[in-house]
């Protein structure tokens, strides 16, 4: 099943997923590095992660390294990590980057034993900044791939 993308308020942007694959599996590949580089942002994109202190108060420092050459430069802080529901973590702008801050609550729902209803909902301070990020980084299109690659992926270590 691909994602779905909804706006639930006009500063909210969500994309939901259905993943074939247990609750602690899909939650361990938001956890650790080394399954985060195989999946995480759109297609296209790798990843180099340069810090991760997975706790909250922790930071996540990582670099998406773009199809076209550019590097975008992130810092994440988690603000709670309740395992395996759920992880809430503020975007904070980059030096060189486009200051643009959000704050992410991604969610682990179990429909079985072997299926997890994934969600992230992103919450920006207006409907202005969540459309300067739609316009100018396409995070509409942007979440949809990141969500499907990381079901695909998990999807992929139990086969």
């Amino acid at each position: 099943m691909k994602a779905q993308m909804s706006r639930p308020a006009p500063h909210e942007i969500a994309y939901t997923r259905t993943i074939n694959a247990p609750r602690e599996l899909v939650f361990m590949a938001w956890s650790d590095p080394k399954h985060l580089a195989h999946w995480y942002g759109p297609d296209g994109f790798t990843l180099t992660t340069h810090e991760m202190d997975f706790r909250e108060g922790g930071f996540w420092r990582f670099i998406m390294h773009g199809p076209d050459g550019r590097d975008y430069k992130n810092t994440i802080q988690y603000l709670e990590i309740k395992a395996p529901e759920r992880i809430m973590h503020i975007h904070i702008g980059e030096e060189g980057n486009e200051p643009v801050n959000f704050k992410t609550t991604v969610t682990f729902e179990a429909l079985s034993e072997n299926t997890t209803r994934f969600t992230m909902l992103g919450t920006f301070d207006t409907p202005e900044a969540l459309q300067y990020v739609i316009e100018n980084h396409h995070a509409d299109e942007g979440g949809m791939q990141t969500t499907d690659r990381l079901g695909e992926y998990v999807e992929s270590l139990g086969r």
